[in-house]
């Protein structure tokens, strides 16, 4: 409330303050996916009392070292920045939530705009997350995705309706 100082509501604080903790979480995952292109930066700009200022996001681009809006990236750089930032969220949440552990997470479409060298890396960020005792799910029409997912469900439609094809069941041993 000082004379000339920039005014923010307590609660816009704590929002940048866990909004730049995704942001740096989301960082380490859209490097990889992007092969170090892109990393998103929170926006500055002048604090307004009762906005939410400093929740925007602008990404640099290292190829030609250069700041710009989000709204400018493709439809395939849009989903691994969206993907980076989900995943940065839940690395958030999980190291704030005193021991709460995101077991699974399910991934709907978006695949269809990456080109095949970045729908190879995303998919190795998802592998290198589902290790150990993570489920994750992505749900595509993506053929490409059909061969690098080793366990799948298929959901088939028919004329009397849509059914489930999976792996085939494995044979129970005997003791």
């Amino acid at each position: 409330q000082l004379p000339g100082a920039s005014k923010l509501t307590f609660e816009t604080y704590i929002l940048q303050y866990y909004f730049r903790r995704v942001v740096a979480e989301a960082n380490q995952r859209l490097s990889k996916m992007s092969a170090g292109r892109f990393y998103l930066q929170c926006q500055v700009e002048p604090v307004k009392l009762n906005t939410k200022s400093g929740l925007g996001l602008d990404v640099y681009d290292a190829y030609t070292d250069l700041k710009r809006d989000v709204k400018t990236l493709s439809g395939g750089e849009s989903f691994i920045a969206a993907l980076s930032l989900a995943l940065g969220f839940a690395d958030v949440v999980q190291a704030s939530a005193g021991g709460v552990r995101l077991d699974a997470m399910f991934i709907d479409e978006g695949f269809g705009t990456l080109d095949e060298e970045t729908l190879a890396r995303a998919m190795g960020a998802l592998v290198q997350l589902s290790e150990g005792d993570r489920l994750v799910g992505v749900i595509s029409h993506v053929p490409q995705l059909r061969e690098l997912i080793d366990s799948k469900i298929i959901v088939e439609r028919g004329r009397s309706g849509s059914h489930l094809r999976g792996p085939a069941p494995e044979p129970r041993q005997r003791d």
